[in-house]
């Protein structure tokens, strides 16, 4: 088990009896936008907030913020999770051996036929986390508890089938390129000072709405499982706080693969950062996102593009998210 994974478990296992007195009074947001709310700060996006950065797009290069999927890529296996796997249902030659449709060799020699099926996490490769993926005493964001809608088949609230597509202003905080470096340190947290600097040096400013995306370079690992998922840099816990109740941040994402950094900053919580943004205050996370490119052409501001695949009840989806740069 890797060293991520043996913090987790001997942090978990600290916990495991406490009390969710401790929890330091932190419970699930209630929702501004009514009762019925699923996709909290999503709905800051508007009709008007989506025109205003389509019309602002500068034409030309366009930038694919996604990573690709294949076997042996990073992901949660050592937390019990599934691998990513992919297998050929039917290929060229097979299918002219098996005649699964009975149209006989002469028809199959002729007409090729290739298909797929893949297994995988839902949190694997660039995804974006729906608000049911981490609660606080059995309830999420807007108070939905697990053991009222949390069925075998998913979550009958709050999946990611719910979210719309996502078209906002994207912001990259690019806090190794600030600090000098290749890559931030393993285990490194980024702090809220870190942003601000970051935000400084780039001539940036956050609005309310944004998407903000935070490069610490682990991305150029991501062709190696081992060295990408060691003790990954982070977001800490009250530079969530910053992004989201002083920036106005609508989704916060970085280029690793758990946002956060480890061990927890808080004893009564694992995973502090998530069940922040998530359960408190509604603030989807995106993961996994590729952001080279956009940094060695130091691009900081575009339109974010991008929907997830609608799976019903589920907590997170794959992302194939666009940035084009503005005006």
């Amino acid at each position: 088990m890797q060293p991520l994974f043996r913090a987790l478990s001997a942090f978990l296992l600290l916990v495991s009896a406490l009390p969710a007195a401790m929890a330091e009074g932190r419970q699930p947001g209630v929702s501004p936008w009514g009762p019925d709310d699923e996709i909290g700060r999503l709905n800051l996006m508007t009709d008007e907030s989506r025109a205003n950065v389509l019309s602002r797009i500068l034409g030309g290069k366009s930038y694919d913020l996604s990573v690709e999927y294949y076997i042996g890529m990073p992901s949660w296996q050592a937390a019990g999770d599934p691998h990513y796997r992919i297998w050929m249902t039917h290929t060229p030659e097979g299918t002219v051996i098996d005649d699964p449709m009975n149209l006989g060799v002469t028809m199959n020699q002729h007409v090729s036929y290739t298909g797929a099926a893949v297994s995988m996490y839902t949190h694997m490769g660039t995804h974006i986390d729906a608000l049911n993926h981490f609660g606080l005493d059995g309830k999420i964001w807007n108070g939905f508890a697990a053991k009222d809608y949390a069925g075998d088949r998913g979550w009958r609230v709050a999946g990611i089938e719910n979210f719309p597509p996502i078209i906002a202003r994207g912001v990259l905080i690019d806090v190794a390129a600030s600090k000098g470096k290749r890559m931030l340190p393993d285990g490194y947290r980024i702090s809220r000072s870190d942003i601000e600097e970051a935000l400084r040096q780039q001539q940036i400013k956050l609005q309310t709405g944004d998407v903000v995306l935070l490069r610490t370079g682990r991305m150029q690992d991501y062709d190696n499982a081992k060295a990408y998922m060691r003790n990954p840099p982070g977001l800490s816990y009250h530079a969530a706080k910053f992004l989201v109740e002083t920036a106005g941040a609508m989704i916060v994402g970085a280029d690793n693969l758990s946002l956060e950094a480890f061990p927890s900053e808080l004893e009564s919580d694992y995973v502090p950062v998530h069940t922040y943004l998530l359960a408190e205050q509604g603030a989807p996370i995106i993961e996994l996102v590729n952001l080279e490119e956009l940094s060695s052409d130091q691009v900081y501001e575009f339109a974010f593009i991008g929907s997830p695949l609608k799976l019903r009840g589920a907590d997170a989806a794959p992302l194939r998210p666009t940035a084009f740069p503005l005006r």
